[in-house]
């Protein structure tokens, strides 16, 4: 998906989360970010880091979710009601 988005809109620049390409499900035209499945980003430090879901949740949640790079900042799509 990133690499469709970034060849699709090879004039823009967007601010990516390093580690998480594979999350990337989308992006808001209106404000050109990207947007990332959370879901997908905690099976990723799972799978990656060989961490426990707990400490994957924790870890996202405390590190990444809540950060914020201006205006480009990603955007997080809550889709974690599975786990």
């Amino acid at each position: 998906m990133l690499e469709g988005i970034l060849e699709y809109y090879d004039e823009e620049t967007f601010l990516k989360m390093d580690g998480f390409d594979n999350a990337v499900i989308g992006i808001d035209e209106r404000t050109m970010r990207l947007i990332y499945s959370e879901r997908i980003c905690i099976e990723i430090l799972m799978q990656e880091q060989d961490m426990s879901i707990e400490d994957a949740i924790e870890y996202f949640e405390f590190n990444t979710k809540g950060a914020y790079f201006g205006e480009k900042t990603p955007i997080i799509c809550s889709d974690t009601c599975e786990f």
